[in-house]
């Protein structure tokens, strides 16, 4: 009795929260492990489903890298990195347009409509949703010495979101499930960051939250503990500190300048953990890290 007692209690605790949520609009960024373990592939889509029963309008934006080493690897291709980004030449890039639009996109949205959701695939391509440039970086070579512009080949940056398509989508009680393929403006394709692409849908939107899955906990302080909300003011001390270092601290920038552009909150969530959405946005302590104003 004392079980069910308890899950009650939980339904009570979520309640403000739904109320508060209902018709905003939540985006989140799904990647990592959550993408990859076959039980938390099928509560992440039931956890959508349920956000979208009550009101709330979620938009998924998704990543890919594991599995588009997978096939690359069967082709034989070697990929390379700098500074975290994969250099897309133009066959990497049709590689890359391949495995997460025709193979992963199809694949989330066959599991949320499979669970009883109404889910709809997308690239950045899709009435041009996400505009794109080519991606620009310099290596500092000697001091005093003009910095040397790297080439990532098709990696972009986005420039403009169209959110035309999505709010159609929304009108008709459809989820949007995103792939970070962006458009040129000769009609290129662009390889983009995930977590920017979920960053720029989410500042256009003025979204009420931002979500980023991630496959660890969130920020740690020196001793180890969760940090449970930031200041979007603290984050450079942290960095300096060395409190957030490594790919944290891309992480914190996209979630600031998400909360710059008039986001509500944004998460940087444990995506390994059963249910973090629900978890994170339904519960007073949450379980990960939120980035505040």
């Amino acid at each position: 009795m004392q079980k069910i007692i308890d899950k009650a209690k939980t339904l009570i605790e979520a309640l403000p929260y739904m109320r508060e949520f209902a018709g905003r609009t939540i985006v989140i960024k799904y990647g990592g492990h959550a993408m990859v373990d076959e039980e938390l592939k099928k509560n992440f889509a039931l956890d959508v489903i349920l956000m979208k029963h009550i009101g709330i309008n979620p938009v998924i934006v998704h990543g890919g890298g594991p599995q588009i080493n997978q096939f690359l690897k069967k082709m034989n291709v070697q990929s390379s990195y700098i500074q975290g980004m994969r250099v897309t030449d133009g066959d990497t890039m049709d590689v890359v347009e391949m495995v997460l639009v025709g193979k992963v996109n199809k694949e989330i949205v066959g599991l949320i409509n499979l669970q009883g959701g109404k889910a709809v695939g997308l690239s950045g391509r899709d009435g041009d949703l996400v505009k794109a440039k080519k991606m620009q970086i310099y290596k500092e070579l000697v001091e005093n010495a003009p910095p040397e512009l790297i080439d990532l080949g098709q990696v972009g940056e986005v420039t403009e979101v169209n959110v035309e398509i999505l709010e159609t989508l929304d009108s008709q009680n459809f989820i949007p499930v995103i792939a970070p393929v962006g458009v040129g403006a000769k009609g290129e394709s662009y390889n983009i960051n995930a977590d920017l692409v979920a960053g720029a849908i989410a500042s256009k939107l003025k979204a009420h939250k931002l979500i980023l899955l991630t496959d660890v906990a969130g920020v740690k302080d020196g001793a180890g503990n969760l940090i449970s909300s930031l200041a979007c003011g603290e984050l450079d001390g942290k960095i300096k500190d060395g409190v957030i270092t490594g790919g944290m601290i891309p992480k914190v920038n996209c979630c600031r300048a998400a909360v710059a552009a008039g986001v509500g909150k944004a998460h940087i969530v444990d995506g390994r953990v059963e249910h973090a959405i629900l978890l994170e946005i339904f519960t007073q302590a949450g379980i990960g890290t939120e980035i505040v104003q």
